[in-house]
């Protein structure tokens, strides 16, 4: 897989690529990722890429052009499974939409900023729009962090056990059940009998009960008719 990241801030974006998972997947060329500073595409003097908003009111847009010219030549090079912005109004991020972005090739993420992009860029060459959550940050840098590390973990090879990618929380549309290791009692703390006891498939059966207790519990909403318990 290969992503590339279009920024106003790409000094943002290099930490979260070169520790843990992602890291290790990039050295194990597993996946490709790009942090591209849109200034480099702007031909004004002092490398603006903002400026006032049509009709007024406050805070800056981040100009057509030098976002343009940045798509145009990415895509020039290699043909994007899809052109992602960052944006509070877009889809909400969740598991599925994880899994359905790590079976693509290339994936291209323009990281909204300021008071947004000309509204241009999102008529016609953005394919979708992503919010990873109901608030507003600074930029779309942490936002595009987020998505990858949740898409690159995926990835065949991203991660040593490749079943543990598998059995996270959402996965399913549950949450995870409680995990325990050793010492088995911990100051009159105990680990539950049934994980001590070596039946395969008593302990599937906990944890799946576990799981949809949790589930109800803590996130109702999550809950389907397939998941009833009833």
């Amino acid at each position: 897989m290969r992503i590339d990241i279009l920024t106003v801030l790409p000094e943002l974006l290099s930490s979260p690529f070169e520790h843990s998972i992602l890291k290790r997947a990039r050295e194990a060329k597993v996946v490709e990722i790009f942090i591209h500073d849109i200034r480099n595409w702007s031909t004004n003097k002092h490398k603006r890429v903002d400026d006032y908003a049509f009709g007024g009111g406050a805070g800056m847009v981040m100009t057509i052009d030098p976002v343009f010219r940045a798509i145009e030549q990415l895509t020039s090079e290699r043909e994007y499974d899809t052109i992602i912005y960052t944006s509070p109004d877009g889809e909400r991020f969740n598991q599925q939409t994880a899994n359905r972005l790590s079976t693509k090739q290339n994936i291209m993420i323009l990281c909204g900023h300021y008071k947004g992009i000309d509204q241009r860029i999102r008529d016609h060459l953005i394919t979708e729009e992503i919010s990873i959550g109901d608030y507003v940050l600074t930029g779309g840098e942490l936002a595009a962090a987020v998505i990858c590390d949740s898409v690159v973990r995926l990835l065949p090879g991203a991660i040593s056990d490749e079943t543990s990618a598998l059995t996270d929380s959402f996965q399913d549309s549950l949450l995870a059940p409680p995990v325990y290791t050793r010492p088995a009692e911990y100051r009159g703390w105990k680990v539950p009998d049934v994980l001590l006891s070596g039946n395969d498939a008593e302990i599937e059966k906990w944890r799946f009960n576990q799981s949809l207790e949790r589930t109800r519990r803590l996130r109702p909403d999550l809950m389907n008719d397939d998941n009833n318990l009833s």
